[in-house]
């Protein structure tokens, strides 16, 4: 997984990329096929914006979350991150596929 930091009018510090690391492990357990991850950090008067582009195989997900404090809009935006990755798996599988269970049922 290739992960890339970006800050616009920000620093981004060592500090903010552990704890951004430490919140994509999270994300990671859900879903396995992370090709890359780009984030990026930004900084508007008293607004601080938090964006994601995570590339798995077959999706491209972005996400963004605008806060008064960055590591509010990081959890908020790991948050967000999370439920369309799980969207996207439940999405993802295949709901016409019947368990065996029910074809020999049927065939009964």
């Amino acid at each position: 997984m290739n992960l890339k930091f970006t800050g616009l009018n920000i620093d981004v510090t060592d500090a903010l990329k552990d704890y951004i690391s430490t919140k994509l492990a999270r994300i990671t357990r859900h879903v396995d096929n992370v090709i890359s991850v780009v984030v990026t950090l930004s900084v508007e008067k008293l607004n601080q914006k938090a964006e994601i582009d995570l590339h798995l195989s077959g999706k491209d997900l972005h996400v963004e979350s605008v806060d008064t404090d960055m590591y509010a809009a990081i959890d908020s935006l790991m948050d967000k991150l999370d439920r369309a990755v799980l969207k996207h798996k439940e999405k993802s599988t295949n709901h016409r596929a019947t368990p065996t269970g029910q074809m020999a049922a049927q065939s009964e």
